[in-house]
């Protein structure tokens, strides 16, 4: 699967554009702004992005008026295969945002439940009763998502629905060669309904990606064989940031430990999760970093564990902005990108990343782990790779067996000899990579 060896950046179309909040029906080609930027997208080291949402929305983008239609606050479907066109030109996937849990009021068959009620041919799309009434005075009650009357739940044990949805999917891909979709809220999906996509999805086209926004619970239930391919890995989300903020490195690795490890109770070991240490929906992680020296490590983490690497748009650079600033403040619109230390440093680790097979594939194992640094491996038939981060201000010197004479530093190609134990200097991440 292309993905479990690709780089991610995350784009928030509708922020990264410069959109109005409210859909003010305005054509504006502003999609094309993506084009602006795809060589420092390609530059970074990102071999895939993922667009949150393009479709036709009354607001942000998650409550979907058409599915089959690219949101004039962004531009036309013939703008969107221009933006495709070129990213593949590239060589860099393209994954859509698929919110099919819910759509917005503005959704074409909700209004025609709206205006005809009982005689809409759509009125078992949604979950009605017309005896009730809704927040809006409708004069019919629906079911929202999560109490949310925004966004109308659509009822996906529907064949005319789940045909719809399907119809979109198979329009994207015919039309625009999309590579992949991001499910929404996969959480909420019914697992019937999944394996049902990941069929069809698998007859449309070879290695079409299926990633699912997951928080809690048992990932194995959604990601396997019949399902989705990867989901985003929020349980280890906050473990990468606060073992730095807490000088706790154990707090990560145990982890990575249950999710990937050797013991028999490992859950997730063999998949590929999406790494990420900030997006759209949380605080960047600049500003929740309590050391601006920890910034380049916690890429080098998420580098390095088992997963997919994501950047989010904007982060690269270091970029800062706080959840209780609202959502508009995590989606930012930049006029153009910024390239500088931390940039180059993700691009190093991206290309570390993708031409590394053990990193890509390998298991995991810890190898050495104190509060303040540790290293671990990841390892195939063959190749072997030690992942050191040291997250103090004081140089440590780790002792363990390392198979092996000496290395190469996949980061700075710099040749490592283990005679005497290994030094990591303040603030550093090492990949070594073990000559055999």
């Amino acid at each position: 699967m292309w993905a479990y060896e690709s780089v991610f950046y995350q784009i928030y179309p509708l922020g990264f554009c410069g959109a109005p909040f409210e859909n003010d029906g305005n054509l504006e080609h502003r999609i094309l702004k993506v084009m602006d930027w795809s060589d420092h997208i390609k530059n970074l080291g990102a071999d895939a992005v993922y667009f949150s949402p393009v479709f036709e929305s009354d607001t942000h983008g998650y409550n979907t008026r058409d599915y089959k239609k690219i949101d004039c606050r962004l531009g036309t479907n013939e703008d969107f295969k221009r933006v495709v066109d070129d990213l593949h030109q590239k060589g860099i996937k393209v994954v859509l945002d698929g919110v099919f849990n819910h759509v917005g009021r503005g959704f074409w068959a909700f209004q025609d439940v709206l205006k005809n009620r009982e005689n809409s041919p759509y009125k078992n799309w949604f979950y009605i009763n017309f005896g009730g009434n809704s927040n809006y005075n409708d004069g019919l009650w629906y079911e929202g998502w999560e109490g949310n009357y925004d966004l109308v739940k659509l009822n996906l044990g529907c064949e005319e629905a789940v045909c719809h949805v399907l119809g979109a999917v198979k329009y994207w891909v015919e039309e625009f060669d999309i590579d992949g979709l991001r499910l929404d809220v996969a959480y909420c999906l019914s697992h019937e309904f999944l394996r049902r996509l990941r069929s069809f999805t698998d007859g449309l086209k070879p290695e079409f990606l299926l990633l699912g926004e997951l928080l809690h619970g048992d990932y194995a239930q959604y990601v396997n064989d019949r399902e989705l391919h990867s989901c985003t890995n929020y349980q280890c989300y906050k473990g990468v940031y606060s073992s730095f903020n807490s000088m706790n490195m154990f707090e990560i690795v145990h982890s990575l430990l249950r999710f990937f490890g050797p013991e028999q109770w490992t859950t997730m070991k063999g998949t590929h999760l999406l790494n990420f240490v900030d997006n759209h929906d949380v605080t960047r992680i600049a500003s929740i970093l309590q050391n601006p020296a920890h910034l380049p490590l916690v890429y080098a983490m998420i580098f390095g564990m088992p997963g997919i690497p994501c950047v989010y748009y904007g982060s690269e650079w270091g970029e800062k902005a706080d959840k209780s600033q609202g959502d508009p403040a995590l989606r930012k619109c930049f006029d153009k990108p910024v390239v500088n230390d931390l940039t180059r440093y993700i691009a190093s680790l991206a290309k570390a990343h993708k031409e590394s097979e053990a990193l890509c594939y390998g298991d995991f194992r810890s190898v050495v782990l104190q509060n303040k640094y540790c290293i671990f491996e990841r390892k195939t038939d063959s190749e072997r790779v030690m992942a050191a981060i040291n997250a103090s201000d004081e140089t440590v010197t780790a002792h363990f067996d390392a198979g092996c004479g000496t290395a190469v530093d996949l980061i700075t190609g710099e040749k490592h000899d283990f005679g005497g134990g290994s030094q990591i200097p303040p603030y550093t991440a090492r990949y070594w990579k073990m000559e055999r």
